[in-house]
Parts: C-alpha cells; structure tokens; sequence
C-alpha cells in the first residue's frame, strides 16, 4: 500500500512544499507547526459520517505511556519473599488486599480510584513492534500502517472545541500516536516539551498584525487559485489549516497550552520534571475540551541496574499521576477522563546475573486504569507466584484497547476501509474486559 502522501500524486506534494515554503519564509507565518508534521499533517478532524457512537463513560483519555517495558514485579504485581522480587518491597494502599511497589507511596493513597490490571499480555517482544501494536492493536506490517485510538476517535467522534485539536501527543514518535492510514487530519498535534508548550504560536518576529493579515490575505489568494485546478478533499483540508491555526493563535484557548499560568503551588504539586510537568499539561487540555492526550516517559528499558534507575524514574511517575488523579478528581473532570498508565510489555521475572537488570517478558505484565466509568479499588487478573505467566483473565493488546475505544463509546464492529480497500475496526478482534467498569 502506498502512504497517503503518495496516493496524493506530485501535483498536492509540490503545492505542499511551495506553500510551506512560502508561509514560513516569504509570508512570515510561522504556523504551519502548529499542526503539520512531515507527513503534512492538518488540523481538527470532523467525525466520519454514518458512524454511530454508543453511549460513552468517557468523554476524554489521557494516556500515559512508559516507553521500554516497566517491570511489573517493581511496580504493581510485586511478589514479596519470592527471590525474583529482589530488592524491592511491597506496600499497602488504601484499599485492603492491593499492594504495589515501594516506588508508588503518593499513588497507593489513591488506589480507590485505580483498577489494576495484572494481566496484561502481548505478542511482541521487541519495542518497535511492541510499541506499535500497544497503540494499534495490529501488529507491524510492512505494507500498511495503522491508527492509534487518538486518530480513531478522532476521526469517529470528530473534536470537541473547535479552535482545538482532538489529539495531542507530548513526546511521542512514529510508532506510538499517528494517523496510520487514515486522513492526516487525525494524526496528533505534536509537542516536544510540556515546559515550552506549543511553539510557532505567533507571527515570525518583526511581523505586524496588518503584515501578517495582508499576506494571510496573499496566501488565500493561492490557495484558492490552486483550489480551482485540484477540488480534491486533501487539497481543501491542507488549506483549511492556516485558517484554523490562524484562529487557535488568536483565541484565548491558546492558553491550554501553557503550563505557567497555572498558580506555583499546582506546578510544584506534579513535580518539576517533565513526566509531571506534562500530566499537568494534560489536565490543562482536557479541562479546554482537547479529547485525547498521551504523554510519553522514555527510559523504561532497564536491561542494566534495573533496581537503581527505577528509584531514580519512578517518584516522577509516582507524583506525576497522584497529583492528576487528585486534581481531576478535585474539578469534577476525572468520571470523564479515563486515566491510562501502559507500557508494551514487562520485564523478565528472573533477574540477569552480573548486569542486576531485567528482560523483555512480552507475556505478562501490568497495566493501570482510572476515571471515566472504570471501577476503583480493583485488581483484574492475576499471574502465577513467579511472575512468569497469567494464570487469571488475561487482556490481550486488542482487549485492552476494544476496552478503551468501548469506554469512549467508539463501535467495535464498525468498518473503515483504508486507500488499498482492506477492511479495519478500531481494536482488530480485541473484546472489551466489561468487568473493568463500574
């Protein structure tokens, strides 16, 4: 199959480059990054006719995605007294019966809020492939390239504000969120830094407002010439998005993005690093209406000195979520938001001799869910006494996402055909894990 730039043809590729050209250097607009990325992304996607949504507990997601492999036997399916758990101790949480690792002391005092999931199993073992079926739920092909449930529910669902996107990711890359093989419209807003916020948000420097009105003027003059030779639907959208950034940058929702007016207090209560940082940036963007946001941790793969960078990386974590929880919950916005802590897969159970680290163990590890219907104070499934396998209710990467997409109300068995008219659904053959909710 052919990417969706290709199946544009050289005519839309050299319009794309000329006005992106032009925009940024003959215009002064520095816009076009607001919501393009190479692949000539655009903005605020529009819900796909004929698709009917089911009745949702969740209105938004914030997913928070550890990209390495967390070990599951150092975070929330300790095994204390066996000798795989190594150094690491249990704790108790508020709810009695669950104990998580001594690395989660803040988020123990929330576990009324969290469902647990120990139960979790893939079929990849390798981080590109991992991360790539995590947020698809197909497994990586060559040919083709799949969305990520941001891009579905953005393209199911369409955005709720409408100067803001429906997807957003911090610190994400090709093979977490994307737009796969549907409209790039549905591909995410990207944002490096939650500390910087949204960049290229202003006319270039030295540009006045009648400048930048006048050549925003010269620019609709083009497209719209251009536009009478090519009335194709991506040819509208690519310039549709210089009037919708246009818009963001002089709306006050551009403020959603800048984390620094939020008071001292709220700041330090996430913690200065950038997991924490961007947990606040998160709560920011749902509470204006952005429908999904996912916030990548890197770092997690700890084949060397498991135990000591997991007590270096963990209170980020640990504080990061416990304030979010906290916080949406204190706004009312959290029964809403479903809160989601994954990883594409755990840790081996036994430790490597010499190197004090874990593998890769694609067959069994943890997950975390809270808010937007779930049911707090819960463990689901259970692996045996080593940590080696899942011996109770075991989620499969398709069932887990089947559960998100069902708690966004997203059908499951609604068809999308892609550009080479192969049949897709948002979660492959996955079912949801209805016990999850309350």
């Amino acid at each position: 199959m052919r990417s969706h730039e290709q199946n544009q043809g050289p005519e839309l590729a050299s319009r794309r480059a000329f006005l992106g050209s032009a925009a940024r250097s003959l215009f002064g607009l520095s816009t076009l990054p607001l919501f393009a990325r190479a692949s000539g992304a655009v903005p605020l996607a529009f819900a796909e006719d004929g698709v009917k949504l089911r009745p949702a507990s969740a209105r938004h997601v914030i997913y928070l995605y550890l990209s390495g492999g967390l070990s599951h036997l150092d975070s929330f399916d300790p095994k204390p007294g066996h000798e795989n758990q190594g150094p690491v101790e249990a704790i108790d949480t508020k709810v009695a019966g669950i104990r998580v690792s001594q690395h989660f002391p803040l988020l123990a005092q929330q576990m009324e809020k969290v469902a647990l999931i120990r139960s979790m199993s893939s079929t990849q073992g390798a981080h590109t492939q991992g991360r790539y079926f995590l947020h698809t739920g197909y497994e990586l092909r060559g040919t083709i390239r799949h969305p990520s449930l941001g891009a579905w529910l953005s393209q199911m669902a369409g955005p709720i504000h409408p100067n803001l996107p429906a997807h957003v990711s911090v610190g994400g890359d090709a093979f977490t969120a994307q737009s796969g093989f549907l409209e790039s419209i549905h591909a995410p807003l990207p944002i490096g830094d939650p500390l910087a916020g949204l960049q290229h948000g202003k006319p270039a420097k030295g540009v006045t407002e009648s400048r930048f009105d006048e050549r925003l003027a010269r620019l609709a003059k083009m497209n719209q010439e251009f536009e009478q030779g090519f009335d194709q639907k991506p040819v509208r959208a690519y310039g549709d998005m210089y009037e919708q950034a246009v818009r963001l940058m002089r709306s006050k929702d551009l403020a959603a993005f800048d984390i620094t007016q939020e008071p001292e207090w709220v700041r330090e209560a996430y913690g200065d690093q950038r997991f924490g940082q961007g947990c606040l940036l998160a709560r920011r963007l749902v509470e204006h209406g952005v429908r999904f946001v996912e916030i990548v941790s890197d770092g997690w793969d700890t084949h060397i000195d498991n135990f000591d960078r997991l007590e270096d990386q963990c209170p980020a974590i640990d504080r990061g979520l416990a304030a979010l929880l906290a916080d949406l919950d204190a706004r009312g916005l959290l029964s809403e938001t479903l809160v989601v802590l994954a990883t594409e897969f755990g840790r081996t159970p036994q430790i490597v001799s010499g190197r004090n680290g874990r593998n890769h163990h694609p067959k069994a590890f943890s997950a975390l869910l809270a808010g937007g219907g779930i049911r707090g104070g819960q463990v689901w499934g259970a692996t045996d006494a080593e940590g080696e396998e899942v011996i109770a209710d075991k989620v499969s990467i398709p069932d887990f996402n089947a559960t998100l997409a069902h708690a966004l109300g997203l059908p499951l068995d609604h068809i999308t055909t892609s550009a080479s008219g192969r049949p897709f659904t948002v979660a492959d053959k996955g079912q949801p894990v209805l016990g999850l909710f309350a």
